[in-house]
């Protein structure tokens, strides 16, 4: 099954390299990672997005525990959450193909970021499933280029899966309310 951890970490240089070789050291292939900052500049936020059964899962969980930098882990697979990945994509648009890429851009809610005398790139936000539908749109006009973000997820409502004063440990969802 495939598991969405948030992991709030001190926002400290090494802490993404501890946490990755965490998983390296482990065997543990890490499917997609993004790090950001939160709303408290001394906390970063890791939404990591990895393949396994509970136990593994736990497993991880507890190693995770065990890093100093790591404040908050919440596997929020169970949870109503929403999610988005972020792709641009750099494809060849000769002149005669310009209007039918911008067309399809349209339909997949996307916007085109810059233009060249040959290529276009366009940016799409949205599921993963969405993602990978417009790239597939794109192949027959000559992908050259392309970037993931991996996903960013936030728990639905007014349960938070970021909040640093809910008490660390474990990986069930802590309840924090507005």
């Amino acid at each position: 099954m495939r598991h969405t951890l948030a992991v709030l970490v001190e926002n400290a240089p090494g802490v993404l390299a501890r946490v990755a070789g965490l998983f390296s050291r482990r065997g543990f292939n890490i499917e997609s990672l993004t790090v950001g900052r939160t709303e408290n500049p001394d906390v970063s936020r890791m939404t990591i997005v990895v393949e396994g059964d509970d136990r593994v899962i736990e497993q991880v969980s507890k190693q995770l525990h065990k890093l100093i930098d790591v404040i908050k882990i919440n596997d929020i697979s169970q949870e109503q959450y929403v999610d988005r990945d972020l792709v641009m994509v750099k494809v060849g648009a000769d002149p005669a193909h310009r209007v039918e890429i911008m067309h399809m851009a349209e339909v997949f809610r996307a916007r085109v970021v810059d233009m060249g005398s040959k290529t276009m790139t366009i940016e799409c936000t949205g599921t993963e499933a969405k993602i990978n539908a417009f790239e597939e749109s794109l192949r027959p006009y000559g992908i050259r280029e392309l970037v993931r973000t991996g996903k960013v997820a936030m728990v639905r409502g007014v349960r938070f899966a970021s909040s640093p004063s809910s008490t660390s440990g474990g990986s069930a969802s802590q309840d924090s309310r507005e």
